[in-house]
């Protein structure tokens, strides 16, 4: 099994990493968003919406995201996979609240 060396960037963040042909799959659509900017805020602006909605307090809020984060990786990504692409994920969620 063959490596590649790849940026990781999560819209906030950059992580250099050796990764599996099979992992890269899974976090290409992280390296460079295909996303436009107004998709990705558009999404995020429903999901506020559904969680105002709910008067969902701060910590609820995080819990709620977490759980989806949890529950997307179990389903969408190999379980081979599923440690660095959460520890990747987490990586980056702390180096963008740094500013």
């Amino acid at each position: 099994m063959s490596s590649i060396d790849i940026v990781l960037g999560v819209n906030f963040g950059y992580h250099r990493r050796q990764i599996s042909n099979e992992q890269k799959h899974f976090l290409n659509m992280a390296i460079q968003s295909k996303y436009s900017n107004t998709q990705v805020e558009s999404i995020i602006a429903e999901i506020s919406a559904v969680l105002d909605k709910h008067q969902a307090p701060t910590d609820l809020r995080l819990m709620v995201l977490g759980n989806c984060v949890t529950d997307l990786l179990a389903r969408k990504v190999p379980q081979e996979a599923r440690a660095q692409v959460a520890e990747q994920f987490s990586k980056a969620l702390a180096q963008s609240v740094k500013g």
